[in-house]
Formats: structure tokens, C-alpha cells, sequence
């Protein structure tokens, strides 16, 4: 049967000499061939993927990359779908952190998130000892900031603001680089371990985090190194964009409002580099979320 029309062809896992023959297909250098074994890959379903993960790594290094491109499309199709399912099934409450990393894989779906939660595991309980022996926000936050800013770099990435990466948590913590969201949720991940009345607030223009208590309330600036921001100037930026009414800004973002502001950001990012693909898929994320 002629594999470019013939959908019983893979109705049960082929010979060897079967496999290699549809995969030199995939890789052909004509759309038309290498989409056409592609539809027929998808309509099998699991039990191709089975087979065709052994061949990831393959001694063709074009046999190889064939394989490894169409894996990580169809694991990006799931990891879409996954989370257009998480954004429809939730209000404004949930778990900032799964969704964030539930977004991730929709980019990076070989991402290893048990990795990067193991990583703000650890720092999180390298700060534990000197937030404990605090008798202060400030001390707090100075404890956090040891980590974070001094021992394993972070910063904001004013040099190049504008770069995707900056915006997926695997990367800002593969870099140690980010926006004043990104950094701001790594921030929070890390206080959430610990216990701490931590929580996003959604300034215009800069994203901050609050330490708040009975006794006192301190502004978090991630994106320049953790360094406490006075009402004062929180006013002042709030003057900047022609608004003055400080107590509604500083009220605590909801996940829904913060994961909705982190696409929004790269969705406009992906308009402006002319990335139609990635602009739509971001596009229907954000009609889920502003509902």
C-alpha cells in the first residue's frame, strides 16, 4: 500500500525495515512527503510514538532529527491542550506555581520541572536559617536576597528585555535572568516554601512583591536585586502613568491576574517579532483567562 494514502499501514507496530523506510520519509526534504507520514503518525495514535521513541537516538543523525522534531511537536500539542484545559477549568484562585510551569512545558515540554522545583527547594532551605533568626522584614528579605541575588546571581535582564526567555521559568532560572514578573514568581516560589506573607502585586509598568505582617509592610523590587521600594516611589511611578490612587495598586494580584499578565507580556512581544504561530497560540490562552 502506498504509505503516502494507506492509514491501515501502521494499524499494528511494523518490521524494522518497515519503520526506518517511514522515517527516511518523515525526513524528506519535500513538505508534502514528510507532512504527509506525519498525518499518518498522528492518526495511529500511542502505539507509534512507542516505536518511533526508539529511533530519538538513532545513528542517522537525520533519521534522529526527524524523529526528535516530530516527538516534541505532538508533546507540544499535549502540553497545549493541558493547559488550555487548566485555564478553562479554573476561576481566580489556584496554584500560581503549577500553572506557571504547566506554561513552560507548552514552550519547552522536555523541560524536567521536577529539576527546577528541586532547585527552589534547595534555596529556599539555604535561606531557611537566616530568615528564621530574623527579627525583622527586613531581615527577611535580606536573608532571601543573599540567595537569590548574591550567591546564585539573579538579576533583571535590562540588556536585553525583551528576549522570550525571559518570560519562561526554566529559562530565567537556566540564566539567572529575567523580567520583573519572572523573577517576581521566583521570588514568591521560594518564600512560599518558607512560609512567608509573601504575595505579587501587579504595579503598571513593574511587577513587585510584598512582605507583609502585623507590624510592618515591605515593597520588593526582584528585578533589581530584591532592594526595598518606599510608598513614595511606588507613588511616583504610579504619577508616571497619570494615576495616584496608591492603596487600590498595591492590592495583591490574584494567580489568575498575574499568569494572565506574564502571556500578555510575550504575547505582545511575539506581535512585535512578526511571530504569528506563537502570538495565536498565546492569543487563546488570554481569551481563557479573561474570562
Amino acid at each position: 500500500m502506498n504509505p503516502l494514502t494507506g492509514s491501515s499501514l501502521l494499524a499494528t507496530t511494523p518490521s524494522a525495515a518497515r519503520q526506518r523506510a517511514f522515517l527516511t520519509l518523515l525526513a524528506d526534504d519535500d513538505p508534502a512527503i514528510s507532512n504527509a507520514i506525519e498525518a499518518q503518525l498522528i492518526l495511529s495514535g500511542e502505539a507509534t510514538l512507542s516505536w518511533l521513541r526508539e529511533y530519538r537516538l538513532d545513528a542517522d543523525p537525520t533519521l534522529r532529527k526527524a524523529v526528535r522534531a516530530f516527538l516534541l511537536k505532538q508533546s507540544r500539542v499535549k502540553a497545549d491542550l493541558t493547559f488550555l484545559n487548566f485555564c478553562k477549568s479554573h476561576a481566580e484562585y489556584f496554584d500560581l506555581e503549577e500553572a506557571v510551569w504547566l506554561f513552560v512545558l507548552t514552550h519547552n515540554p522536555e523541560a524536567c520541572i521536577a529539576a527546577y522545583q528541586a532547585q527552589l527547594d534547595d534555596w529556599a532551605e539555604e535561606a531557611r536559617r537566616g530568615v528564621e533568626e530574623s527579627t525583622s522584614g527586613s531581615g527577611v528579605v535580606a536573608a532571601i536576597n543573599q540567595v537569590l541575588f548574591v550567591n546564585q546571581g539573579f538579576r533583571g535582564n535590562g540588556e536585553d528585555y525583551y528576549n522570550e526567555l525571559n518570560s519562561y521559568l526554566d529559562s530565567v532560572i537556566d540564566l539567572r535572568r529575567g523580567l520583573p514578573i519572572s523573577l517576581s514568581c521566583v521570588y514568591l516560589f521560594v518564600g512560599r516554601r518558607l512560609g512567608l506573607p509573601l504575595v505579587g502585586i501587579g504595579m503598571p509598568g513593574h511587577f513587585l512583591c510584598r512582605y507583609q505582617t502585623a507590624q510592618e509592610e515591605l515593597l520588593i523590587d526582584p528585578f533589581h536585586g530584591g532592594r526595598i521600594v518606599s510608598r513614595g516611589e511606588a507613588l511616583l511611578r504610579l504619577i508616571q502613568f497619570s494615576l495616584n490612587d496608591l492603596d487600590v495598586h498595591l492590592q495583591p494580584i490574584t494567580p489568575k491576574r498575574c499568569l494572565q499578565r506574564l502571556i500578555a507580556n510575550l504575547h505582545l512581544l511575539y506581535k512585535k517579532h512578526g511571530n504569528i504561530a506563537e502570538s495565536t497560540r498565546l492569543q487563546h490562552y488570554l481569551l481563557l483567562l479573561s474570562r
